[in-house]
């Protein structure tokens, strides 16, 4: 059930209350009516009452009683137009006790009657308690006049007669105050109800996205809850199959363990066929009470992986920190070397020397540079540009800033215009990093190296890619495993952190990359990118 529907379902409870408020209301206007009749028509009232004006008293009855009836029958119908029915009813209620007044001389009950008839009303419409009110006072006091003026026999003291409307005035605004209390009251409930059901249902939907697996299991070993973690990570059973000891054998007998010893298993398992293991934990609900239990199941897998990100992370860090501490000593080496090969007195032999020592420090540099860019990356900033536009100006940059040689490096576009959402910076690094690897390693041994950039969509309407292609002899599969790993290198003077840093740049603009083997021979790094007009952010880097 959506939250949306809960809440009208939430709502309808005031409408459920007001129903049986307003049958009360109307059950007792025919009590009223009742009374009225028993007044007007039995021969034991006769005798104890005077009817100044009988048959106006019986015809008056009668038709209250009628319309009191075909009210209480027609409940569900009044709600339909609820203040305007209670307003109509009220001043028929008004109306036939004002006949009742002047039919029935010395019988001031009927307008204390009328009283309850106002406090409802008032109770029911608290806006309306003052209007209501004053018409209950205007039906009191018409038949005093009448009675005063021009019925002899007529006694009511005028007293009486005002206490009474103060009454009235007194009791509806009394109520009107409980009325709007209540309607608040009812107000708040239903808000909180929906908060709480909206609340509700974020959590539910929280813990069928947690990665952690969680299961709720009750004394009898029945599954009464399970996320998607779980289920995924005890096999998929069926969805009618609620008993543990059937979903999952060896969960069950290390709840039963955990039941009896209070000990839990840290050991790893595998509670299904192909898939990761797992380590149980087992927490109670309440405390010494074991008839509902939380079964935590954590993918050690997930456990690993999140080890290996802190490592990383403390150790590019710490890396960092070595970097530049290095980099000054380093720079003093390498400007001295320069300054010794300049020497005229340097033998064959020295000069050698002077260049592997130059050699070294180059590279030394270069993963002085490449760390130093690791930790300071910056927040990604995308936006939509053209890819085809795109491609073909850093192509044309990259021949203008580098010498090819014989080497080819060419782009292939699309005849229609294709956007996507990235970082130009970050997307020109890693393309600048992918085709310098293509050059330098994508070619058959004394043949020059061909590259294509190309850009294309990955199927009908799929995101939009580039894909960076050489024709050499194609990475190993072992090999092709690992090129993403930070240090990982095949390449006597690689750092190992090129393709790392192009792959976590890619990511900042919520891109991927990938290594794609090529049909006959050659490596295809694939970058796929988010379509223009993505609401996905980028994420922070570093």
């Amino acid at each position: 059930m959506t939250a949306d529907r809960r809440a009208r379902s939430s709502a309808d409870m005031p409408g459920d209350i007001t129903r049986r408020e307003l049958y009360f209301f109307n059950l007792y206007r025919c009590l009223e009516a009742v009374v009225y009749v028993a007044l007007t028509y039995s021969p034991y009232a006769i005798e104890w009452i005077k009817l100044a004006h009988p048959l106006l008293g019986q015809v008056a009855s009668g038709a209250y009683l009628a319309v009191s009836l075909a009210l209480l029958v027609g409940t569900d119908r009044l709600r339909a137009r609820l203040a305007d029915g209670i307003s109509l009813a009220l001043l028929i209620d008004i109306l036939a006790s004002s006949l009742m007044l002047a039919s029935i001389t010395g019988y001031e009950a009927i307008s204390l009657m009328v009283l309850v008839n106002v406090g409802i009303a008032s109770l029911l419409l608290p806006r309306r308690a003052f209007l209501f009110s004053t018409i209950a006072a205007l039906g009191l006091i018409a038949p005093y006049f009448y009675g005063h003026f021009f019925d002899t026999a007529f006694s009511q003291p005028p007293l009486e007669t005002a206490a009474i409307v103060i009454a009235y005035f007194v009791v509806a605004l009394l109520l009107r105050h409980v009325g709007l209390h209540m309607r608040a009251t009812e107000a708040l409930a239903e808000k909180r109800g929906v908060d709480l059901l909206n609340l509700e249902q974020v959590n539910e939907l929280i813990i069928q996205r947690m990665k952690t697996g969680v299961l709720l299991v009750d004394a009898s070993n029945a599954i009464l809850r399970i996320n998607e973690s779980a289920w995924h990570l005890i096999g998929n059973p069926p969805p009618n199959q609620r008993e543990l000891g059937s979903a999952a054998p060896e969960l069950s007998r290390r709840l039963y363990h955990w039941r009896h010893s209070g000990k839990t298993e840290q050991t790893a398992v595998a509670l299904a066929p192909d898939m990761p293991e797992v380590i149980p934990r087992f927490t109670r609900l309440a405390p010494n009470d074991d008839t509902n239990v939380l079964i935590f199941l954590d993918d050690t897998s997930l456990l690993s992986r999140r080890a290996e990100e802190l490592t990383l992370s403390s150790l590019g860090r710490l890396s960092a920190s070595i970097a530049h501490e290095i980099r000054n000593p380093l720079a003093a080496i390498r400007y001295s070397a320069q300054l010794l090969a300049e020497s005229p007195k340097l033998t064959a032999e020295d000069t050698r020397l002077v260049e592997i020592i130059n050699n070294h420090c180059t590279r030394a540099n270069d993963v002085v540079e490449n760390i130093l860019q690791l930790s300071r990356r910056e927040r990604s900033r995308p936006e939509s540009i053209d890819l085809n536009a795109w491609v073909l100006a850093f192509v044309e940059d990259y021949k203008q800033s580098n010498d090819l040689g014989g080497d080819h490096l060419r782009a292939v576009t699309q005849n229609r215009r294709l956007e996507a959402m990235v970082d130009p910076q970050h997307l020109q690094q890693v393309a600048w990093n992918l085709v310098q690897n293509a050059l330098r390693y994508g070619r058959q041994p004394n043949q020059p190296a061909r590259v294509t950039v190309v850009t294309r969509v990955a199927a009908d309407k799929g995101p939009p890619l580039i894909e960076i292609v050489d024709r050499g002899p194609g990475i190993p599969p072992k090999v092709a495993a690992r090129i993403f790993e930070p240090f990982y290198t095949t390449h006597e003077y690689g750092t190992g952190l090129g393709l790392y840093l192009a792959k976590q740049m890619a990511e900042a603009s919520q891109a991927s990359l990938e290594y794609v083997p090529v049909a006959g021979g050659g490596a295809c790094f694939r970058i796929t990118l988010a379509p223009a007009g993505s609401l996905l952010t980028a994420r922070i880097a570093g």
